[in-house]
């Protein structure tokens, strides 16, 4: 398999190599960071949910980094869902920035100044997209 030259994607693909699954770790260090967020899962089937969440996340994380064919817009249009779900709107943003954190962990050695200025735009593009709403 050729790596992808886009560091965002590459970032992924080296976590992918290192980690069957982000979810529990995506979601243990968001329930550290915010506590509160942790309420808002029903204790029953969460997992699913969390899996689910996280995947439907990546996909427009990478459509927005890349081709922007569409799927970034799922983006705009959660943050009004997740407002009708009572979460606040820094929670919903932090989620994509924790995303961030646990691949850097993962692939901490090869975490290189492209794949952090990378996401750090990607992410600025996401406050800047929900500001817009």
């Amino acid at each position: 398999m050729t790596a992808s030259s886009n560091p965002i994607e590459r970032s992924f693909e080296l976590a992918a190599e290192r980690c069957t699954d982000l979810t529990p770790l995506v979601y243990r260090r968001l329930f550290d960071m915010h506590p509160e967020a942790r309420t808002m899962f029903r204790t029953e089937g969460s997992e699913l949910v969390r899996g689910s969440m996280l995947a439907l996340a990546i996909d427009a994380l990478l459509d927005l980094a890349g081709e922007r064919s569409g799927h970034f817009r799922l983006i705009g249009s959660e943050v009004y869902s997740h407002d009708a779900y009572g979460t606040p709107r820094k929670l919903f943003v932090a989620f994509f920035g924790i995303i961030a954190q646990t691949l850097r962990d993962v692939i901490e050695p090869d975490w290189s100044d492209d794949i952090d200025a990378a996401w750090r735009k990607l992410l600025g593009d996401i406050e800047s997209l929900i500001a817009a709403q």
